[in-house]
């Protein structure tokens, strides 16, 4: 597989073309992984009681439900995100991966993981005491998107 860049300053907007002889599911993983890329928002809206926020999504560590609620944690705060966690993860694109049934994180943020064969393994954050739980059916995928992301670098 060859990849090249084509530089046009007279293009109106950027364009990702895959010419490809079949769709093969190389081809299909790398779109998706595009696609996400591409849909990956730069800002999310976020709520602390009646005020509304424009975060930029880097400074989100994770998402978790409390109650009826979904929380986003940044390192000093919390704030309230209007969503279900479903359509945040076809919000927030490759940066995010669901580690739970109640809980996204960003990967980008994870400083370490503490194993635990027999429960679920704790992530910390760099900067911050807060920390998540990632479910025993979960830290296989976690570990695998570590490593791509790892890889890309």
């Amino acid at each position: 597989m060859k990849i090249r860049v084509e530089i046009d300053p007279e293009a109106s907007e950027e364009e990702i073309v895959l010419h490809c002889r079949e769709l093969t599911p190389e081809v299909v993983k790398l779109q998706q992984m595009l696609a996400k890329q591409i849909k990956s928002a730069g800002q999310i809206i976020l709520y602390q009681n009646d005020t509304e926020y424009y975060l930029e999504t880097d400074r989100i560590l994770f998402f978790e439900t409390e109650g009826s609620q979904v929380l986003a944690h940044t390192e000093t705060e919390i704030f309230e995100a209007r969503k279900k966690l479903y359509e945040l993860e076809d919000i927030l694109g490759a940066d995010f991966l669901r580690i739970s049934k109640s809980a996204i994180v960003n990967l980008n943020r994870i400083y370490a993981i503490r194993r635990n064969l027999a429960a679920s393994s704790e992530i910390s954050f760099q900067g911050t005491h807060k920390q998540i739980y990632v479910s025993r059916a979960y830290i296989k995928v976690l570990k695998e998107r570590l490593e791509e992301k790892r890889l890309e670098r």
